[in-house]
């Protein structure tokens, strides 16, 4: 094997352990929050919502590391990010 294979074969490894979070985030079914619910958030990750062009209520999630270090994603409802008057 020569220099240069092994370099590309190291970075293709590194590139799809990188990737490895990403699909486990892809993978975690979202618990949904209700009123009352008791939260045990250490770290925020990723917050994202679903597209809308009008304000309105859209689906968001948010992407949480707990006290232990256990990653959780939370699905709720909130206002579009065009909503920007707050109405």
């Amino acid at each position: 094997m020569n220099w240069k294979t092994l370099t590309a074969a190291c970075l293709f490894a590194a590139l799809n352990l990188g990737a490895l979070p990403a699909m486990a985030q892809a993978d975690s079914k979202a618990e949904t929050y209700t009123y009352g619910s008791h939260l045990d958030i250490q770290k925020v990750v990723s917050l994202s919502e679903d597209s809308s062009d009008t304000c309105g209520v859209v689906n968001a999630r948010m992407t949480y590391l707990d006290s232990h270090g256990q990653q959780h994603v939370l699905g709720y409802s909130k206002l579009a990010e065009n909503c920007s008057d707050g109405n």
